[in-house]
Order: structure tokens, then C-alpha cells, then sequence
């Protein structure tokens, strides 16, 4: 195929050969951004992971996927609608720059159902990855980034490292400089077949949902790659256990230290070893050679170990202790005996010289490191619990209030399931509601609804109008707000469509100045649904003339009227309730992470892909939208309604967990 390994020789490069652990950072993480504040806090995310497994090398910041499709803004839209715009962001680049960590974002060429670019996407890709400062490109779902990205980068004069998903094709792999490595793990470990073809390729062993990370990071020493400590999935928790950041922390520090043995040509795996389960990798450099080795068995290993063919003025050094070691000379073998625990791991060096620096510190850093062994550290996983955030109260209702309906106490069985695409039934998807232990996916609980008042539509332009007309409102973050408004006033004729292109923050705003709050998400669903658990509004049958087509065009229309519907109206009489804009409800937060319940469904439909975000027509389905800030939390299909306490109504809280 004509290989020309040039690409990898290029010095802007260069950093890939010590690339080797690399999460994935949803960019709503909230170490990473303070939305009290209004500021990205990049030191304190850093300082986290170097707290708990020895820090990173480079990181795949993710604001797309799984919120892009919640409206028309395409993936690089999705970008400039983080905190500050492309300038937030090339800031925030910087501030990771500044602590010697790369940063790659990733692009999703399935996105071909939102606004087009307007431009050829590799063109495109590559103009805004110079304006924000990137080092790298994440191919979302690829076996290849084309040729035409990385030309289209250097046509731009910002180089960048391309990193398909799911590995190049052979001829790829002389521009796709890095990889994830998405493997199964037999008791053997297996050869990475582009680190093997080429030593200088960068594999970030990527197995997302395993609790355990013993497999992923035995096959990355054995390969000598790297790992995707990838913790915040899509905004469901799945925290590395302490006995596998130990472990981390240890396979990083060594690889860090040998990194140029870790690109040699001459890499030797399956070197023999003397034990059961042992496997080794051999990686020579000149005169010098380095062992790395995994113990894929599950009792510890004392004694003999390798058997090296014995060179005069050899020494070998345990890189995983700290300590030098004394070869046994038998029938012209150096035979090097040490300690192998179990699932764990060792480095040998051999050397005819005085260690060189890098290798002196490893070794007192490791001789501390090792004396208590990852056996001591725990390796259960358990769920991050989350917390519902309080919705303020509000006044109780006086007479009738306009445009409201009231909804009767009653008893009510609350049943609902979350739509996310990934993470099946597994604990800590979805949501935990305060009845919950934990969050999980599907939701039943019986509930005693006090009663309350709802509008009857969502707010309109024109009522939104009025309200900032009234407290001259403008947000900190003013990013996108009423982004299809111009000059502080809607488009003529939209008096009666929803108000969208405001946040939760927004809408909560002019609850509290129209003496109202937003709904409880068991409160919407019971004015949508009544006792009967229908699955619409009118009922369990699907009537499509109750709702707004789907829009399925790149460039959607805008909303329809609240009142457009009549039909599609609920038992109590409560209108616009799906298939127009999603509403916003609850907000739940844990210590990474935080999300909004949208309810209702959108007209807005973009085709070509399965990631888009999901809809929700149905009664018994919610949204979850992971919140960022104001800016990018805003959107064209998102709007909300308020809610009042009935006068006579005592509100409690939900029961708590039990």
C-alpha cells in the first residue's frame, strides 16, 4: 500500500508517543465549569485527577452528543454555544495548555440532519478547531477519518492529530496517528494490530462501562498505549474504583518515564516468561531493553519470573518496586526474580549504565508508590447518588388565576422511563428521585397530588415580552437568549408561539415575577394525563392531527401557536403539552453532573442518525438534558409553563428515600 510513516516524524506530533491516559470530559462536567461563577475552572478539574490516579496527558472535552439534535445547531454550533463563545473556549484550551495537557474535541460526520455548514465539513471542522487552539479531533463512530481532514488542517495552518473511534484501515494509519481501542479481553492479552504495524500509533484503550478496569489497563502495559479514563458517560457516573486509580496511577508513571522503549521498531510481545498467566512485552532501545508485564492470574507470584540470555555488565532494575535486582546466572541466563501480585503488574529494565535521570526518579518514586499494594485499596464500584433541586416556592393561587387550570388532588401513579439511548438498565441512568436509593432508568411510584393550578398553554412571546418589559430582565450569560428575536422584540405574528431560546435559569426568572414556579414533573404528567395512565393527552391511541407535523428539514420552521391544537388537549383541559417544543420541569444534580427533565417532545425531527437526542411523545417518557450553562442549555425547541399551589393545597415535599 505504499506505508509512509512520515506523518508521525512531523515534531508538532510528537506528543502523541506520550499521550496515554485520556478521558473523556462532557463539557458539562461541573469540575469544569462553574455555572455560579461563570467561569471554567480547568486547575480544579485537573487537580481532581491528579488527586486520585496521577493526573492525564490529554483530554477529549464533549459538549455534542447526547444533547445535538435537541434543536438545529450542528456539532460546531454545539461548540460556540459553550460559556463565552469560541473565545470561552479557546481560553479554557489554554488553561489545559498551561498544565501540559492536550486537548482534542471530537466531530460526528452521522451529523448530517442539523444546520449545514455551509461549507465542506473537513474545511469547516478544521477552521474552528484553529480558532479554539485544539491539538487533536476525536472521530465519533469512525473506522477512518478521510484524508481530507488532516489536509484541510494543515491547508489552515493548524496541524491537528485525527483519532478514529473504532481504528483506521491499514492505509489510514499513516495520517490517523491515534486510536481508541474498543477490545474483548480473553485471559491472553491481544496484539493491538496498529501498534503493531506502527510503534509510534497511540491507542487509548477505551471500555466505558466496565466497573473493573483491571483488562483495560493490563492490555494497554502489555501494548504499551494508553487508556481512556473516561468517568463522566454522557452525564451517568462510573467512577474509576480506588484500587484501579492506584493501578492508573502506577501503569501512567512508568509509561510516562520509558515512553521512547514504548516506540521501538524492534518490539518484541510475548517475550517468555517462567510463570502461568504472566505475559510479557519486550521493547529494546540500542543496548537497553524494558520489560513490561501483566499478571492476568489471581493468586500473587514470588520468585522466578524472566529469563534473559546474560550480557556481560548487564543490570536490571524492578521499575515497578523501585529497587535493583540480583541475576541468577544459570546455563548462560540472567534468571530475574521479583514480585508479581495478582492482577497487577511489573517493569524490568536492563541497562550496561548508570540509570539515566528520568529512570532515578522513577525508581524512588516508585520504591514509595509500591509499598502498599493495590490488593490494600478497594475495588468496589458503587453508584453517585444524585439530589432533585428544590423548586422555589411560590405564593398559593388567589381565585382563579387567568389562563390557568386548576388540576384536583388525587392519587396518582406516577410511571415514567427515561429515553437515553446508552447505558441500558444500568444503575445510575436516568434519574434519582427522592423516593429512590439510586439513579435508574425506569421510575414507579404512587403519589397523593395536592392540588395546583397550570397554564393552560406555555408562555408565549408575547407574555414573555411583557415580563421584560416590566423588569428590563437581561441575563450574566446572554448567550443565545431569544436568539430568533431582533432588537428586543419578537418576529411579527409569533405573539402566540411558545417563548423558546431561554434557559432554565430564564423561565425561572419569570416564574417568580409572575408569581408562579414551574411545575413538578409528576405535576405536568398528572395535568397531562389524569388518573386513566393513557399514553397521550387525548388518550392511548396515536391521532397525529393533534400535534404539529414533524418538521424533518435541516433549517426547521418555527413553532406553531400554543392554541393551534385544540384537540390535543388533556382530561383537565391543559393544551400545547407535546409534539410542539419540549418544556422545561425538574432539575438533578450529583457532584459531576447536572440535568434537566424536559416533557412533551418537539416537532423538530433531524434525520440521517440514531444519536440524535430522542424524542418523548409519549406520557410515560422524559428527556434528560444535560445543562452546561445558560448559553448552551438555550434552545429553539425548548419552552416551558408555570404552575401555582392551589389555595387551599398544603405542599409537602416528596417522600424521601428510604
Amino acid at each position: 500500500m505504499g506505508y509512509d510513516g512520515s506523518w508521525y516524524a512531523r515534531p508538532e506530533f510528537k506528543w502523541i508517543e506520550t499521550s496515554f491516559i485520556q478521558p473523556q470530559m462532557m463539557a458539562h462536567e461541573r469540575y469544569f465549569y462553574d455555572p455560579v461563577a461563570h467561569r471554567y475552572t480547568v486547575d480544579r478539574y485537573l487537580d481532581d485527577l491528579e488527586r486520585r490516579y496521577g493526573g492525564i496527558d490529554a483530554v477529549l472535552i464533549w459538549p455534542t452528543y447526547p444533547n445535538l439534535g435537541i434543536d438545529s445547531r450542528n456539532q460546531l454550533q454545539m461548540i460556540a454555544s459553550m460559556p463565552g463563545g469560541l473565545e470561552g473556549v479557546r481560553g479554557a484550551v489554554a488553561d489545559f495548555h498551561r498544565r501540559g495537557v492536550r486537548v482534542l474535541f471530537p466531530m460526528m460526520m452521522w451529523d448530517q440532519g442539523t444546520r449545514d455548514p455551509g461549507k465542506p465539513w473537513p474545511q469547516a471542522i478544521a477552521q474552528v478547531m484553529a480558532q479554539i487552539g485544539v491539538d487533536g479531533v476525536n472521530g465519533d463512530t469512525e473506522d477512518t477519518v478521510a484524508r481530507a481532514f488532516p489536509d484541510a488542517a494543515d491547508r489552515v495552518g493548524h496541524p491537528l492529530v485525527f483519532q478514529p473511534e473504532l481504528g483506521p484501515s491499514d492505509e489510514a494509519l499513516a495520517y490517523d496517528l491515534m486510536t481508541w481501542g474498543e477490545y474483548q479481553y480473553p485471559p491472553v492479552p491481544l496484539v493491538d494490530r496498529y501498534k503493531w504495524l506502527e510503534t509510534r500509533h497511540m491507542v487509548n484503550i477505551s471500555d466505558r462501562w466496565a466497573r473493573d478496569k483491571t483488562d483495560d489497563l493490563q492490555f494497554a502495559f502489555f501494548n504499551g498505549v494508553g487508556w481512556e479514563s473516561w468517568e463522566n458517560i454522557w452525564g451517568i457516573w462510573n467512577q474509576i474504583t480506588p484500587r484501579d486509580a492506584e493501578a492508573t496511577r502506577r501503569v501512567a508513571t512508568i509509561e510516562r518515564a520509558i515512553a521512547p522503549y514504548l516506540v521501538s521498531p524492534d518490539w518484541e510481545p510475548y517475550y517468555p516468561t517462567l510463570r502461568e498467566h504472566v505475559f510479557a512485552s519486550r521493547w529494546p532501545l540500542g543496548r537497553k531493553a524494558v520489560w513490561t508485564l501483566v499478571n492476568r492470574g489471581e493468586y500473587d507470584l514470588s520468585g522466578p519470573q524472566l529469563e534473559i540470555p546474560a550480557v556481560p555488565g548487564a543490570r536490571y532494575f524492578d521499575l515497578y518496586h523501585g529497587t535493583e535486582l540480583s541475576p541468577e546466572l544459570r546455563s548462560g541466563k540472567h534468571v530475574l526474580s521479583f514480585d508479581l501480585e495478582a492482577k497487577g503488574f511489573g517493569a524490568i529494565l536492563m541497562t550496561d549504565q548508570a540509570p539515566e535521570a528520568t529512570i532515578s526518579r522513577l525508581l524512588q518514586v516508585m520504591n514509595k508508590e509500591s509499598t502498599k499494594p493495590l490488593a490494600a485499596f478497594s475495588h468496589t464500584w458503587s453508584v453517585l447518588a444524585q439530589h432533585l433541586v428544590p423548586i422555589a416556592p411560590a405564593p398559593a393561587a388567589s381565585g382563579s388565576p387567568s389562563e390557568m387550570i386548576r388540576i384536583p388532588a388525587g392519587n396518582f401513579r406516577f410511571r415514567v422511563d427515561g429515553v437515553e439511548i446508552e447505558g441500558e438498565d444500568n444503575d445510575g441512568v436516568d434519574v434519582q428521585y427522592p423516593w429512590e436509593d439510586s439513579p435508574r432508568r425506569h421510575h414507579l411510584h404512587p403519589l397523593q397530588i395536592a392540588a395546583f393550578w397550570i397554564d393552560k398553554y406555555p408562555v408565549t412571546n408575547a407574555e414573555f415580552k411583557k415580563f421584560l418589559d416590566s423588569t428590563h430582565y437581561h441575563p450574566r450569560d446572554d448567550l443565545n437568549f431569544l436568539r430568533d428575536w431582533n432588537a428586543g422584540t419578537f418576529p411579527q405574528g409569533w405573539d402566540d408561539k411558545p417563548v423558546t431560546w431561554v434557559s432554565l435559569e430564564d423561565a425561572r426568572a419569570y416564574a417568580r415575577w409572575a408569581g408562579k414556579r414551574l411545575p413538578h414533573e409528576w405535576e405536568w404528567q398528572y395535568a397531562a394525563q389524569g388518573s386513566d395512565e393513557r399514553l397521550y393527552p387525548w388518550g392511548s391511541q396515536w391521532v397525529a392531527e393533534n400535534v404539529p407535523p414533524a418538521d424533518e428539514s435541516r433549517d426547521p420552521r418555527p413553532p406553531d401557536a400554543v392554541n393551534a391544537h385544540p384537540a390535543g388537549a388533556s382530561p383537565f383541559g391543559v393544551e400545547d403539552l407535546i409534539g410542539n417544543v419540549w418544556q422545561w420541569t425538574e432539575e438533578f444534580a450529583d457532584e459531576h453532573t447536572r440535568a434537566a427533565i424536559l416533557r412533551g417532545g418537539s416537532y423538530y425531527h433531524p434525520q440521517g442518525s440514531m444519536w440524535y437526542f430522542p424524542q418523548a411523545y409519549q406520557l410515560t417518557e422524559h428527556g434528560k438534558l444535560l445543562l452546561m450553562s445558560p448559553s448552551m442549555d438555550r434552545s429553539a425547541m425548548i419552552g416551558f409553563r408555570c404552575a401555582m399551589d392551589a389555595e387551599t393545597a398544603h405542599r409537602a415535599a416528596p417522600p424521601a428515600a428510604k
